[in-house]
C-alpha cells in the first residue's frame, strides 16, 4: 500500500512504530510483534536469546516459516493473583520486579522490502468511529462499534461526552476496611476491571484510568487499612469532566493523596512539601513555571488537613482499647460525615504569603485560584489529555486553541474534552495508529473483541508481567506512554495473553470480517498473508489479536 507523506502536524506511521519498537527492544521485538516484513528476518537464535526461563515466560523459540500453534480449544483454569497483604505496611513494601528492557538509542530501523506505513483511511466516517471509540473506550465490543456507526461521530461524539457517567456496585467490605479487616488488593482490581469490561459508559473508565495516573497514588503508602483507595477510584470517575478548580481541591483533600503525598503530616508550623511541590510541577503546571518560593509559600497555605475517620476506624479504635483494658476517652472520638479529608484550623498557617506572584492570606482554595490564573495551567492540561488521547506530538497551535478555549469557559474539563473529540487534528491522517494501547487497554480490548467478561482474573494475573498494575504505578509520575510499553519481555507477554485468553474462551465469534470491525480493514502486508491462509477461526483470532495493528489505537 502507499505511504503518507511526512506531516507538521504528527509523525508517519513508521516514525512511531518502527522506532518505538526498534528503539525500545531492537529488531527482535519488531518480528514478534508479527512486523515480519522488515528487510532483515531476527534469526532464530536471537530470538532464542531472549531466553525464556531467565523472563519467566515460557515462550518457545519460533521459526518465521513455522504455523501458528494454537492453544487447546478445552479452556484453560483461570489462575487468580496474589492476594495483598491484609494489614496496612508501615512502610511500602517492595514491588515485584518488572522485567523491563532499557531503551537502547541509535538504532536505525532497517530497510524494508514492502514498507510498514499504510494509508490512513480516515477520510472514511467508519473509520474515524473505530478511532474514536478506540481511544475513548478501553476496548469496543461489537455491540457498541454496531451502534457508534449507525449514529455516525458527532452524535457518538456527544453521547460519550454528555451521558451521566455509570458508576461501579460497590464493593463489598471496603467501607469498613480497617487494621484489622484490610480491603484485598486483588479485590480491589477485581471490581475495577470487571467494571471496564461490562461498564455501559466505557468512556467513564478511560477517564478513571487517564486521572489514576495522572493524580497518582499507590496502595503500598496509602495502605488498604481505609477506604480511601476505594473512594480515590470513585472520585477520580465522579469528577473526570468536572471543572478544573473543583477538580483540584478534590485532590488536594481526597483522604489517600493526604497519606501519599504527606499533606496530612503538614502544619503551619512544620509545613511538608511534597503535596504542594507535584501539585505544581506534575499535576498543574509543569517544571519552569513557578519558583523554589512557591512550593514553600503552597505549602504552607495548604498545611492543616487531616484524614477522616469512619466508623468502621473508630468501633475499631475503641474496641482495641477495651481489648487493652484501657479506659474509654472521657470525649470519643467520632466519625466524619464527608469522605474527604478535615480541615483543622489549630494545624494551619495563619499569615501572609506570597504564592505564584500575589500576597495575602492563603487557605487550598486561595493557591487553586493562582494555579488557574496562570496560562501555564490550561497548557500543561491540555497537552497531557491530547498526548495521551490524540497524538504524542500535537501541534502548538493545536494545544494554544483548545488552551485558550478552556481558560475561557472557566476550566470546564466536558467542553474541552469535547472540543478535543471534535477538533478536525483528532482524526487527521498523522493521528492513525499513533498511539500504543496501554497493557490495560491491550488485555481488556481482547477481552471485549472476543465479547467475553470472565475474563478478568486473567488480565490481572497477566498485569504485572506486561507492566501496568492497577492502584500501584511505579511513581508520582505515573506510567509512561507508547514506547514506555515496549520490550522483547511486555511484547512476549501480550502474545502469551493471548494464547490464554482463547484457551479460556470456549466459544469465539466468527472471525470472518474482524479485519475490517476491529482494524478498519487497513493490514500489514504479514498481517494480511496470516490471515488469508487460513480459514481457522481461532488460528484468525490469534493472528488479529497478537498482530502490531490490535496494539495501536
Amino acid at each position: 500500500m502507499g505511504k503518507n507523506a511526512p506531516s507538521a502536524a504528527g509523525p508517519t506511521r513508521r516514525t512511531v512504530l518502527v522506532t518505538a519498537l526498534a528503539a525500545a527492544a531492537g529488531v527482535a521485538t519488531a518480528r514478534l510483534l508479527g512486523l515480519r516484513d522488515l528487510g532483515r528476518i531476527a534469526g532464530t537464535a536471537e530470538v532464542a536469546a531472549m531466553d525464556p526461563d531467565e523472563t519467566g515466560m515460557g515462550a518457545p523459540t519460533m521459526d518465521p516459516t513455522d504455523p501458528i500453534e494454537m492453544p487447546s480449544p478445552e479452556p484453560m483454569p483461570d489462575p487468580a493473583p496474589a492476594a495483598a497483604p491484609r494489614t496496612a505496611p508501615t512502610v511500602a513494601p517492595t514491588r515485584a520486579p518488572i522485567i523491563r528492557q532499557e531503551p537502547v538509542t541509535g538504532i536505525t530501523p532497517p530497510d524494508t522490502g514492502i514498507g510498514l506505513d499504510w494509508v490512513a483511511p480516515l477520510d472514511r466516517e467508519s473509520a474515524r468511529v473505530a478511532q474514536l471509540l478506540r481511544r475513548t473506550t478501553i476496548g469496543v465490543s461489537a455491540a457498541e462499534l454496531d451502534r457508534a456507526m449507525t449514529e455516525g461521530y458527532q452524535k457518538t461524539v456527544a453521547r460519550l461526552v454528555d451521558t451521566p457517567l455509570a458508576e461501579p456496585p460497590a464493593l463489598a467490605g471496603a467501607e469498613n476496611a480497617t487494621n484489622g479487616a484490610a480491603v484485598k488488593l486483588s479485590d480491589l482490581q477485581t471490581w475495577w476491571v470487571d467494571w471496564m469490561v461490562k461498564s455501559p459508559t466505557p468512556f467513564a473508565e478511560a477517564l478513571t484510568l487517564f486521572w489514576h495516573g495522572h493524580f497518582t497514588s499507590d496502595y503500598r503508602k496509602v495502605g488498604l487499612n481505609s477506604p480511601f483507595m476505594y473512594w480515590q477510584n470513585l472520585s477520580w470517575r465522579r469528577m473526570s469532566l468536572g471543572k478544573l478548580g473543583d477538580m483540584l481541591f478534590q485532590v488536594t483533600t481526597d483522604p489517600a493523596m493526604l497519606r501519599y503525598l504527606d499533606l496530612l503530616t503538614s502544619t503551619g508550623e512544620s509545613p511538608n512539601e511534597n503535596f504542594s511541590r507535584e501539585l505544581l510541577e506534575l499535576f498543574t503546571m509543569g517544571v519552569g513555571n513557578y519558583t523554589e518560593d512557591d512550593v514553600k509559600a503552597a505549602a504552607k497555605a495548604l498545611a492543616g488537613w487531616r484524614q477522616p475517620r469512619t466508623q468502621a476506624m473508630v468501633d475499631a479504635q475503641l474496641a482495641q482499647l477495651a481489648k487493652q483494658n484501657k479506659p474509654l476517652p472521657s470525649n470519643p472520638p467520632k466519625a466524619d460525615l464527608l469522605k474527604t479529608g478535615v480541615f483543622d484550623p489549630a494545624r494551619a498557617f495563619t499569615g501572609s504569603l506570597q504564592v505564584l506572584g500575589r500576597i495575602g492570606p492563603f487557605d487550598a482554595r486561595a493557591v487553586i485560584e493562582r494555579i488557574l490564573a496562570q496560562d501555564a495551567t490550561a497548557t500543561f492540561i491540555v497537552n497531557k489529555l491530547l498526548t495521551y488521547f490524540a497524538t504524542p506530538s500535537p501541534s502548538g497551535s493545536w494545544v494554544a486553541r483548545l488552551a485558550s478555549s478552556y481558560r475561557r469557559s472557566g476550566y470546564d474539563t466536558r467542553a474541552l474534552v469535547r472540543d478535543m473529540l471534535l477538533s478536525p487534528e483528532f482524526t487527521a491522517p498523522e493521528t492513525y495508529r499513533a498511539l500504543v494501547k496501554s497493557p490495560t487497554e491491550y488485555m481488556v480490548s481482547a477481552a471485549k473483541a472476543v465479547g467475553s467478561q470472565t475474563l478478568t482474573r486473567t488480565i490481572l494475573a497477566n498485569a504485572n508481567g506486561l507492566g501496568q498494575t492497577l492502584f500501584d504505578p511505579p511513581s508520582v509520575g505515573g506510567w509512561g506512554e507508547n514506547a514506555y510499553w515496549i520490550s522483547s519481555n511486555t511484547m512476549l507477554q501480550r502474545a502469551n495473553y493471548v494464547t490464554t485468553v482463547l484457551g479460556q474462551t470456549r466459544t469465539l465469534p466468527l472471525s470472518a470480517g474482524t479485519d475490517q470491525r476491529f482494524l478498519d480493514g487497513v493490514l500489514g502486508p504479514r498481517t494480511a498473508t496470516e490471515l488469508a491462509a487460513t480459514k481457522d477461526d481461532r488460528k484468525r483470532w490469534y493472528i488479529l489479536l497478537a498482530s502490531p495493528e490490535f496494539n495501536l489505537k
